[in-house]
């Protein structure tokens, strides 16, 4: 069977707003079986999903990559497609529905950067299809479905990267290197978190309305619960976040940044144990997740916190000055000293004399980045995985959504690391697994050991 005809026909067939297939001319430029890629070959690229993330973020990321040709721009909203199309004037070919982009033999690899709520189902898909992916954090918004991910890409052996370009930066890897030196000595706790304040109109109300003619809303929606249209979650995906099904909230939303700092400095899995409280405790709009989460993380001889909160941004160590703006940061507690992280900055606080000289010591070991799009590119190449590979990030991506299910079903969770299951718990496992609006259907085979 072909590999673009390892898309589920069970997921493809019976969804309304397909687009007809555009026929294409394939390019000199296409590429050979992997591993057999010339030097002058470029890579065919189409980005699923075009909006603002898209054309103000990975758009001109891919304009500076000489060997990558965007072949297809996939979007459900017409303004948005157009836009795509005129960017990439005479080599992108425009599509709806993004099942018909993964059908093409001649494309290479997908950018996805739709909605959240879409993200697994088109990660799977592909990955079946033998399509590498670049997938936009979060990479998923269950628990299930950031195993189900993991072993789709683990299956069909493609080249991964989820969009935490921060993962590329300097600072992060500096911070890498301090706390893998050791100089902090045993670290038992790490604190995560992201502040800001929305005010108690948070993204405020609009009308309801019937879904406007260039929106194909069915597809929008896609596999989860249908709601009326409305401009808000349509926009970006900053008043997205406000929508809890179709987003997870901002804890999945803003978490993968932050929180994958100290799980690459410290090479964690998924936590044993997650606890998380919160709720929606003042804002008062058309949104529905909640604007104050506090979590706990268990692993082996070590715990992480998250605290998230959209009524407050004061910022501890990282407030600066006192304007209403969103703050974050990371503090590593060593029984040496404890060494504190935002994106760009990092500063050892020392135990009495416990540091002593080496506090201002450098460490630089890791090579700088060459960007996260050019990293995934170059290792679509190679047949490596970049540094924030799903494999990677699977572990992180799951531990955001234990902390929602604990908040949703009001008790922490345990989960085995070793088997990947939801520990003696069968309501938290069951609703660990997504239900998707039919005809969409999730893949339960990949949760089958």
């Amino acid at each position: 069977m072909p590999t673009s005809d390892r898309l589920s026909r069970r997921r493809f067939l019976g969804t309304a707003g397909a687009a007809t297939v555009a026929p294409y001319v394939v390019s000199s430029g296409v590429l050979a079986a992997p591993g057999q890629k010339g030097p002058n070959d470029k890579i065919s690229l189409a980005v699923i999903g075009c909006g603002s993330l898209a054309e103000g973020w990975h758009f001109p990321q891919l304009a500076e990559l000489h060997d990558v040709v965007v072949t297809a721009v996939c979007d459900v909203q017409k303004d948005r497609l157009d836009k795509a199309v005129e960017r990439f004037k005479g080599q992108a070919k425009p599509y709806t529905d993004y099942r018909e982009v993964l059908r093409r033999d001649d494309i290479d690899a997908v950018l996805i950067a739709t909605p959240p709520h879409w993200h697994a189902m088109m990660a799977i898909d592909a990955a079946e299809a033998g399509k590498d992916f670049y997938c936009e954090k979060p990479m998923t918004i269950h628990v299930a479905e950031s195993l189900a991910v993991m072993r789709a890409v683990r299956k069909h052996k493609v080249v991964t990267q989820v969009g935490t370009q921060i993962h590329a930066r300097d600072n992060y890897r500096r911070v890498v290197e301090l706390v893998r030196s050791g100089r902090l000595g045993k670290i038992n706790v790490a604190r995560t978190f992201m502040v800001m304040n929305q005010g108690p109109e948070g993204i405020g109300y609009v009308p309801e309305t019937d879904p406007p003619a260039d929106i194909d809303w069915e597809l929008w929606i896609g596999p989860a619960p249908m709601i009326k249209y409305n401009s808000k979650i349509v926009h970006d995906a900053f008043p997205n976040c406000s929508f809890m099904a179709h987003s997870g909230g901002w804890t999945p939303g803003m978490g993968p940044h932050i929180v994958d700092l100290p799980y690459w400095a410290l090479e964690l899995g998924i936590p044993k144990r997650t606890f998380c409280s919160g709720g929606r405790y003042l804002i008062k709009d058309m949104g529905d997740a909640p604007d104050t989460q506090e979590v706990l993380w268990e692993y082996d001889d070590f715990t992480m916190t998250w605290w998230m909160s959209l009524i407050n941004s004061y910022g501890f160590d990282f407030q600066g000055d006192n304007k209403i703006k969103r703050r974050h940061g990371v503090w590593f507690h060593g029984v040496n000293g404890t060494l504190m992280a935002d994106y760009n900055t990092h500063k050892i606080v020392p135990e009495g004399d416990r540091l002593k000289e080496t506090v201002d010591m450098p460490v630089t070991s890791m090579p700088a980045s060459p960007g996260h799009h050019r990293e995934w590119i170059d290792c679509i190449r190679t047949r490596q995985q970049p540094s924030c590979h799903v494999g990677y990030h699977y572990k992180l991506d799951a531990a955001l959504n234990l902390a929602n299910l604990s908040m949703q079903l009001g008790r922490a969770i345990n989960f085995d690391p070793k088997t990947e299951t939801i520990a003696g718990d069968e309501e938290a496992a069951r609703a660990a697994i997504p239900t998707y609006r039919a005809p969409w259907r999730f893949p339960e085979e990949y949760l089958k050991a």
